[in-house]
Parts: structure tokens; C-alpha cells; sequence
């Protein structure tokens, strides 16, 4: 009955399912697979079918469980005799390298991966972590290497930090409705790293964006405005809150160590936080504090008020107002 099942949602052309038998003791259905009589085994560097060598010990390949049990393909590797690649271990269509899951099993796993944590994927499944993390790696390698594209309305760029020192990696998604998905990641987070993920998709499909997301780093903007100079470039409100508290904080320390030059009582000593913070989120020794300091004619205190204004600008929905509000 399995074995039917098996050929009928998984069959593999020169392979058969032999004997099907159930391990009572660790749970598990193990399934036999054995070469079509008169098949060739095929080369798994060259692809190319070549000579049988000799058989190589079973190897047990893990298959989607079922009914609760664990399902376990069985299956005894052939080396072949390759013309261009000399003596090689078959390939086989259900598994990939030295992985000792199904394709099948990595897809479907890689799918519950995208829901729950790969811990608790794991746990449903009876597997580990680690079966999971090489699930989820061969899918994205795939993708990587089978790109479907499509039609490109509006794309998101970041970057992220990797490991203690200074090196990045820059990533590029696709933020639709319905569709957010990662389409690319490049090295370091340099225009030349960026200009790779438009050769990639080429003129057309670049021509056709018409949103970008990015944060405010040069390279970014000039690759943007070279690739996609029709799209609307949208800077994202946390790089432009970050630009507009790294501004007061420069005033502050500034107008800090002049105060402390001149003679002037240091108002702003230990007042980073209270300038830096959301009101909301001040503690009730910093709200007394803030109040206190907001009494001076400081830089220090027009650049807060600036800063707090700014943030009306988020409460608009109308293009147009927005508009009037950075005009003013």
C-alpha cells in the first residue's frame, strides 16, 4: 500500500520501491529502494550516465513521516565509472550530496520552518535542529539558484552586521502585498556589492520598480538613483530618527564642553538621555529634569523642540500636507 503511494506522489524513473516493513521497536516504516533492472546509474559530478563500479553499503534517507511513524528509504549507493570524472558515487533524484534527507522531507520541513521556531519544527517532526537548518539551507540555496522574479513594484535594502568585526552583508527584499520575500544577499555594503543585484534582474525589471526602501547610506542612494531613477525612494523612519538624534547630540556635546570653557554652570551634564528619549519612555527623575533644562535659552534645548516637532510629520497620510509640513 505505501509502496503504491510512494510511486504514485514520489516516483523516480529507474528506481522501484521494493519491500515496505514496520520497526515497531523505534517507530519507524522502512522502505527499500532498489535500481530498475537495466537502468544506468548517473555520475554525480557530470550528470552523465556511466558503468556501474561497485555498490557501496545501504544509506538511510529520511522521508516525510507518516501516521506518526518515522520513514526511512534504504537504499544501497552505486560508484560508477565515469569517463570525464573517473570513479564517482551515483546521484540519486530524491536526495542531494551527502544530506541524509529527501528533497521531499527539506521542502517540507523548510515549510513548517517559515511558521513555528525550527526548534519546535523539529519537535513536531522528531527530528533536530540541525535536520532542520540543513532543510532551510538547501531550499534558499535552490531558490538562489533558480530565481523567479517576476514583476518588481517596490524592493527593500538593509544591511546587517556579521560576526565581531566590522563586515556586512546587504540584503534586498521584495515588500508587496502578498509578497515579502528575501531576493538576494550580496557581500559588504559597497555600490559595487549593490550594483550586482541589478545585473542580476536586469535593465528591464529595474526599469519597472517603482518603490525603494533603503536607509540614508550613500552607496545605497547612488546605487538607487542610478538603477531606478523613476522609482520613489523611501527612507525608513528609524534611519531618519537616528540621523535627526545623532544632530542633537552633536549640539548637545558641543554646547556642553562651550558652557563648561566659558565658565557657565554645566546644565547639560548628565542630560543625554533626558534630550535623546521619547517623552513617553523618561523615567520621573528624567521628566523633572527635562522640565528643568527646557526653562534655558539653549541650542542645546530649539534643537529637542525641533526634534519632537518632527515627529508630526509620521501622523500625516496625505502626500500633500506632509509636503507643507517640511516647507514650513
Amino acid at each position: 500500500m505505501l509502496a503504491r503511494l510512494l510511486n504514485a506522489c514520489h516516483h523516480f524513473p529507474g528506481f522501484v520501491y521494493a519491500a515496505v516493513r514496520l520497526v515497531e521497536t523505534t517507530n519507524t516504516i522502512e522502505v527499500d529502494v532498489r535500481p530498475r533492472r537495466g537502468s544506468k546509474p548517473h555520475c554525480s559530478c557530470c550528470g552523465k550516465a556511466a558503468p556501474g563500479y561497485d555498490l557501496l553499503p545501504v544509506r538511510r534517507f529520511e522521508f516525510i513521516p507518516i501516521w506518526g511513524y518515522a520513514v526511512m528509504l534504504l537504499y544501497a549507493m552505486r560508484r560508477v565509472q565515469c569517463r570525464d570524472c573517473g570513479v564517482k558515487v551515483e546521484s540519486v533524484p530524491w536526495a542531494i550530496g551527502k544530506h541524509s534527507l529527501t528533497k521531499a522531507y527539506m521542502l517540507y520541513l523548510a515549510h513548517w520552518a517559515r511558521k513555528p521556531s525550527w526548534k519546535e519544527t523539529a519537535s513536531s517532526f522528531g527530528t533536530t535542529w540541525d535536520q532542520v537548518c540543513h532543510a532551510v539551507e538547501y531550499v534558499v540555496q535552490w531558490g538562489l539558484a533558480h530565481p523567479e522574479l517576476g514583476a518588481l513594484r517596490a524592493i527593500g535594502v538593509d544591511e546587517i552586521h556579521i560576526g565581531k568585526s566590522h563586515k556586512f552583508l546587504t540584503l534586498v527584499y521584495q515588500i508587496e502585498v502578498g509578497c515579502v520575500r528575501l531576493l538576494w544577499v550580496g557581500k559588504d555594503r559597497t555600490k559595487r556589492s549593490f550594483d550586482k543585484f541589478f545585473a542580476l534582474i536586469g535593465e528591464e525589471l529595474a526599469g519597472k520598480v517603482e518603490f525603494v526602501c533603503s536607509d540614508m547610506w550613500r552607496p545605497y542612494l547612488e546605487v538607487i538613483a542610478k538603477h531606478c531613477p523613476q522609482a520613489l525612494n523611501i527612507l525608513d523612519r528609524f534611519h531618519m530618527v537616528a540621523k535627526l538624534n545623532k544632530a542633537l547630540d552633536e549640539v548637545r556635546a558641543g554646547e556642553a564642553r562651550r558652557m563648561v570653557r566659558e565658565g557657565y554652570e554645566p546644565v547639560l551634564k548628565n542630560k543625554r538621555w533626558c534630550l535623546l528619549k521619547r517623552p513617553e519612555n523618561l523615567t520621573d527623575k528624567q521628566n523633572v529634569s527635562l522640565r528643568e533644562l527646557l526653562a534655558y535659552n539653549l541650542k542645546s534645548v530649539r534643537a529637542y523642540l525641533l526634534k519632537e516637532e518632527f515627529q508630526l510629520f509620521w501622523e500625516y497620510d496625505s502626500p500633500a500636507w506632509a509636503a507643507k509640513f517640511l516647507d514650513a
